[in-house]
């Protein structure tokens, strides 16, 4: 059975003051010594070749016993993003870091390339049934980088320069799946699978902490006694961004639960205010970035300012389809470009 993973109140963390100078030069004496540079992407047989592209560190963070070497940030169509060099123990984990539209940073779990379209994987998988139909999803929660990093990487895309990125970067660096493959594999399952089987590791018991008594009905919102967010006391960080999407400046307040088991993350901006899920205060990371235990909670309590919205064939033509739950939604974004 797994060991019981230690719980920490963690300040934030910033990067560490070194220059990008000093961050590369160290990164490269860890893989000219003892430090093994593993990659799951097309660069998997030789994995320097990341850095010939031009890919080497200027960044370093530290959190718990995990310490994250990153390279500027890595802008395409698709993806806003950083190459990630986790090291945990005597290996280097090459990883995708990226910022989601819940304005969260995450990692990438995997990836597909089909029809010359990137998609990155989200990863852990749900399965419910959806009236007569069983539907598979990303729990992409599962992917959201610790909340104690999340000021950090906001610091690294604010003051640094943006390079030029490329999807053949991206697949250098992710491991390829078949197909529409959406489950991740098992280097970001059996970490994660193992951390849980230790009951004493569970939030809650494994139990939902936020739930709706009646769906699509927000005013039914029911939180676990104690677990709801600590607002007079329980406030231990707040920072700013921007978003062009959002309206413009942002505030963000990470604050712990009343019983100091989890913690929140609330984004405000001029007109939306939006909850991130939220995380346990374990200190066990994965080699993907994440913590290995998850807060389980309704997920329409975590609908971001803005979302997608698609159209789908369901056999009489397309239908319009929301990423919202009904009685959620509120004006549309005028930036969607569904309008």
């Amino acid at each position: 059975m797994h060991n019981k993973i230690p719980i920490l109140i963690q300040a934030s963390v910033d990067r560490l003051p070194l220059s990008p100078a000093k961050v590369e030069s160290e990164f490269m004496e860890l893989i000219d010594g003892k430090i093994k540079l593993v990659v799951k992407g097309s660069a998997k047989k030789n994995p320097k070749i990341l850095l010939s592209k031009g890919l080497k560190p200027k960044h370093k963070i530290r959190l718990f016993d995990t310490t994250f070497y990153l390279t500027d940030p890595q802008t395409t169509p698709e993806l806003l993003y950083v190459v990630a060099y986790i090291l945990k123990g005597s290996t280097l984990y090459a990883r995708i870091l990226y910022k989601d539209i819940s304005l969260i940073w995450r990692c990438a779990s995997h990836c597909t390339y089909i029809k010359q379209e990137l998609w990155v994987g989200k990863g852990d998988i749900k399965t419910v049934l959806d009236e007569e139909y069983e539907m598979t999803f990303s729990d992409e929660s599962t992917t959201d980088l610790p909340l104690e990093m999340q000021t950090a990487m906001e610091h690294i895309l604010q003051q640094s320069d943006k390079q030029r990125g490329s999807v053949a970067d991206i697949m250098s660096v992710l491991q390829k799946a078949p197909g529409e493959r959406v489950a991740p594999y098992a280097d970001f399952r059996i970490p994660r699978k193992k951390a849980n089987s230790n009951p004493k590791n569970l939030v809650n018991k494994g139990r939902s902490v936020a739930s709706f008594m009646n769906p699509n009905d927000p005013r039914t919102l029911k939180i676990v006694k104690g677990f709801e967010p600590d607002f007079k006391k329980g406030i231990i960080e707040q920072s700013k961004s921007s978003s062009k999407l959002y309206g413009g400046p942002l505030k963000r307040f990470r604050i712990l639960s009343v019983n100091k088991k989890i913690q929140y993350y609330f984004i405000a901006g001029k007109k939306h205010v939006w909850i991130v899920p939220p995380q346990a205060l374990t200190t066990e990371l994965s080699s993907f970035g994440p913590r290995t235990i998850d807060v389980t909670a309704d997920e329409d309590l975590f609908i971001p300012g803005y979302e997608y919205h698609y159209f789908e064939d369901n056999g009489n033509g397309p239908e319009l389809y929301s990423q919202i739950p009904k009685g959620f939604a509120g004006k549309e974004c005028k930036y969607d470009d569904m309008k």
